[in-house]
């Protein structure tokens, strides 16, 4: 059974992101209401209470990202307001002493009654977008945080002084649509371009407004039907590589292209993409495992892109592969098997080996949009949310057959005829 709980009314509007600690024992809320919520878990009876909140934006707060706990007790958070800001807890002893050294004083101070206080740290203002996603790097490569925007940038930050954590250094900045992809050197990627206001809306620009970026944009190349034109169609995403060995990997999406590009990046040398996610049969990487070669198609029928609106790098544990999940405006959930150049024996023109993507589970279950994957600690099981107002789990069978393994509403009633949510058997391999 799937074991579940109800936090009521968590906040004034709409939910934007939710995100556990290190731990499992705190969890960030995020909301259109501009206000973080932070909610402590009671291991006695599963029940989840306000430790603090506060009012952190000045636009809707769109994603949370704690820090490692190494570093302490931090969390970083995206808005609608183009800003990224540092966020740190501390408590009162500590904060009083801050202040009479001359150090920042506390704002967004919770009603809650708790001990502590969370401040804010650091604001990040160089987006010319509206801020989609933050995500802080794995710890062994330091305190650094990546971000991507609707200017389809993605930036890389790194923390100069962690004892204040004050001064953030823009160490790399990359537009992800301009990068060529490795894996597909002869493709064309289209990448339209979303106009922002500071405060955008979810709809976006206007249609006069989009159309005359599009045409100044790619003049010569026809929209396909499906791909929309909207800020509101595309998606921003990133989920970093969380394996030391291949140094600072993220996947990151953006706009409406539909694909996921692997970046690399290195002191040495520019960013560079090792590989292109592409689900649709003109891409580069095609094929389900077993099925159709990954030879480009003109296939008339040929799905077109949608936005990919979630990514997420599952820990490897031990795989001699990466997995890695996306979720769509189209409803679908892809698993992606990447294998790294020296793990397989495929050779670029140069003779070079090069990274390869396979498509190993293609779900439409949502039907609708897809807001959010997520793989558990192990990677062994995958959660989907999407705007059918269910989560839905994905679990691998023993012949690594991926296979629903069950799924809940958000509001279900116990005795409705689903209420198990479907729980559909996880334990027959094919």
């Amino acid at each position: 059974m799937i074991q579940t709980g109800l936090i009521q009314s968590a906040h004034d509007d709409l939910l934007t992101d939710i995100s556990y600690d290190f731990y499992g024992l705190r969890l960030a809320t995020s909301s259109l209401d501009q206000r973080i919520k932070i909610w402590q878990l009671d291991e006695t009876n599963g029940t989840w209470s306000v430790e603090d909140e506060w009012k952190a934006h000045d636009a809707a707060v769109s994603r949370l990202s704690w820090a490692h706990p190494e570093f302490g007790t931090i969390l970083a958070s995206a808005s609608f307001d183009r800003t990224v800001k540092i966020w740190e807890q501390t408590s009162f002893a500590a904060l009083g002493g801050a202040q009479s050294n001359g150090s920042a004083p506390a704002q967004h101070v919770s009603g809650s009654g708790s001990s502590s206080r969370w401040v804010e740290r650091a604001v990040l203002v160089d987006a010319r977008g509206t801020m989609r996603a933050v995500e802080f790097a794995p710890h062994h490569f330091g305190l650094k945080l990546a971000t991507i925007s609707s200017d389809n940038h993605l930036r890389i930050y790194e923390c100069l002084e962690q004892s204040s954590l004050a001064t953030w250094q823009l160490s790399e900045e990359v537009d992800v649509t301009a990068l060529p992809s490795m894996s597909s050197p002869s493709s064309l990627s289209v990448a339209f371009t979303t106009p922002t206001q500071t405060y955008a809306t979810l709809e976006g620009a206007s249609a006069s407004l989009v159309a005359q970026a599009l045409q100044q944009s790619q003049p010569a190349l026809p929209q396909r039907s499906g791909m929309g034109n909207r800020e509101a169609d595309g998606g921003w995403c990133i989920s970093w590589c969380k394996e030391r060995y291949w140094g600072e990997v993220i996947s990151a999406g953006c706009g409406v292209s539909g694909t996921i590009k692997i970046i690399q990046f290195s002191p040495s040398r520019r960013p560079t993409t090792l590989l292109a996610l592409d689900p649709t049969p003109s891409g580069a990487l095609r094929p389900l495992e077993g099925g159709v070669g990954s030879v480009p198609s003109n296939d008339s029928e040929a799905p077109t892109p949608y936005a990919i609106t979630s990514v997420a790098w599952a820990p490897s544990c031990g795989r001699s592969y990466h997995l890695i999940a996306t979720g769509g405006r189209d409803g679908h959930v892809r698993i992606w098997k990447v294998k790294p150049a020296e793990d397989n024996d495929v050779i670029e023109a140069d003779g070079e080996p090069r990274w390869t993507g396979t498509i190993v589970a293609d779900f439409d279950h949502h039907k609708l949009a897809v807001g959010r994957v997520e793989w558990n600690i192990t990677g062994t099981v995958l959660s989907s949310a999407g705007n059918d107002g269910r989560v839905r789990l994905w679990k691998a069978t023993i012949g690594n057959v991926w296979r629903p393994a069950g799924s809940i509403g958000v509001e279900q009633s116990e005795d409705s005829p689903d209420a198990d949510a479907t729980m559909e058997d996880n334990a027959v391999a094919e």
